[in-house]
This record gives structure tokens, sequence and C-alpha cells, in this order.
């Protein structure tokens, strides 16, 4: 895992990825039952393994997250969340996606769903997604 020990709290680098439709609607899929901060609405991506880049992450996690295909070019780095859990600090890199092959599915048990971003706050997110949206209000 791709953590360090920072102010007695473990840091840890997770990828996260505005995946936006043909009509400027951005993907949120909602935390499982079961899982930490469960029921709660993010953007598709995950922890990012020891060796790979948080786009070589993004590209792994839609895949396995949701069946979608795409390509590092088709990744435009956006903002970051730098966000501190009560056991963890979070350092997530947020890219925006337009450009990518397939449907989305969901394949690990959450629910998917396309979101025009003004309404986004109308979805409960983790403390560390929701200062994001305010930057695709403002691009989308």
């Amino acid at each position: 895992m791709n953590d360090v020990v920072t102010a007695g709290k473990r840091l840890l680098l997770v990828a996260a990825c505005a995946l936006v439709d043909a009509d400027g609607r951005v993907l949120l899929a909602q935390r499982p039952q079961g899982k930490q901060l469960a029921g709660l609405w993010e953007f598709p991506g995950g922890k990012v393994e020891p060796g790979e880049t948080p786009e070589q992450c993004i590209i792994r996690e839609l895949h396995e997250e949701i069946g979608i295909e795409t390509d590092i070019p088709c990744l435009a780095p956006l903002t970051f969340a730098s966000h501190s859990y009560d056991d963890f600090h979070l350092l997530m890199p947020l890219f925006i996606c337009r450009r990518f092959r397939g449907i989305a599915q969901p394949r690990e048990g959450q629910t998917l769903k396309w979101v025009r971003p003004k309404q986004m706050r109308d979805y409960p997110m983790p403390p560390a997604d929701e200062p994001l949206i305010p930057f695709l209000i403002d691009l989308l």
C-alpha cells in the first residue's frame, strides 16, 4: 500500500476520476454496505498501488470497478483533496476524463449515477470529495 506515516497518521494516496459524459454529467458511485463510509457518493477511483502512477491507478480502477476503458492522454489533472480522517490522512488527486470506452456498470456492488455538477450537493459525499464539487461546477 502507498502510505507514509505523518504526524502520527499514515498518509494514504488515492486517485479519483470525474468521468464526464457527452451531456456534461459526472459519474458518482455510492459506496456499498460493509465498506467504510458506506452509502456516501464518491468519484470512482482507488488506492495507488506501489510502483503505480495515479494515472495508471485510474485506468485500472475504472476498468475493475465499472468496466470503463480509457488511456493516460485522456486523463487531465483537475485538482486534489487533502483531508485528515481519524486514523489516516488522505491525499487524492482528481482527474477529469471525457474520452472513454464502454458503458459504466457496477462491478463491486456499488450504485452508479450520472449527475449534473450543480446537483452533486444533493448526494452525501465523503468529507474529502465534497470540496471538489466547485471545481466541476466552474468547469462544466
